[in-house]
């Protein structure tokens, strides 16, 4: 479907998402928000099959300049403040970082003894579980350990922790994924709601430099 995203991007219409007057006969037009003047955009086909670690791969000819570049899953929502995040990997001085957050699964976590008898159930919002958020931050030294077929969290990130080059930033708050049709429901919940946490750009905020991660 890279079809699709590169002919929204192509064909972007400014009055779709901007107030604007309609006058002459529809002959003139005029914004009052422009939203495209400061956007550069590299559009890099990372191939059909290719997994995390070889799409990032396919982009390393475009980042080999960046002091930090950030990479995500695409498939969750946050109000991280991304700024906040850049700080603190450029403070430790490390290779990688990448968000933390608390599960969100609907899961219970069951001990039991060898005999099966149980001992307790909890939620995964009861038990001191971090998952991987989907979030990174990363200087271009991450490609130094990265080979062919390599899984971007797998084999380089194992490199990285016996290097002790690699950290997380734990975040408690607003983080949702979008993996299955329950999780759309309950975002569309939400936003019927009016509730909707992830559009920092629609709070005082956004001009700080929040960042929200699109499910896509």
């Amino acid at each position: 479907k890279s079809d699709i995203i590169k002919n929204y991007f192509m064909n972007y219409s400014e009055y779709l998402s901007n107030d604007f007057t309609l006058s002459g006969g529809g002959r003139d037009i005029e914004l009052y928000n422009r939203d495209i003047e400061d956007w550069k955009i590299t559009f890099v086909d990372t191939g059909l099959t290719s997994n995390i670690g070889q799409r990032l791969m396919a982009a390393k000819r475009y980042l080999d300049k960046e002091e930090v570049f950030l990479a995500n899953y695409s498939d969750g929502l946050t109000d991280v403040h991304l700024p906040t995040v850049i700080d603190y990997h450029k403070k430790t001085g490390k290779t990688a970082c990448f968000l933390s957050v608390r599960p969100t699964n609907s899961f219970h976590i069951v001990d039991a003894e060898d005999s099966g008898t149980v001992t307790s159930i909890r939620g995964f919002d009861n038990t001191d579980l971090w998952m991987n958020g989907g979030c990174f931050v990363l200087k271009p030294d991450i490609f130094d350990q990265m080979k062919p077929g390599d899984e971007l969290v797998l084999q380089p990130f194992k490199r990285l922790i016996d290097m002790e080059q690699l950290i997380t930033y734990k975040y408690e708050g607003f983080w949702v994924s979008m993996d299955t049709f329950k999780d759309k429901q309950h975002l569309d919940d939400m936003i019927a709601r009016g509730e909707t946490p992830w559009e920092v750009w629609k709070t005082a905020g956004a001009s700080n430099g929040h960042g929200a991660v699109g499910a896509g």
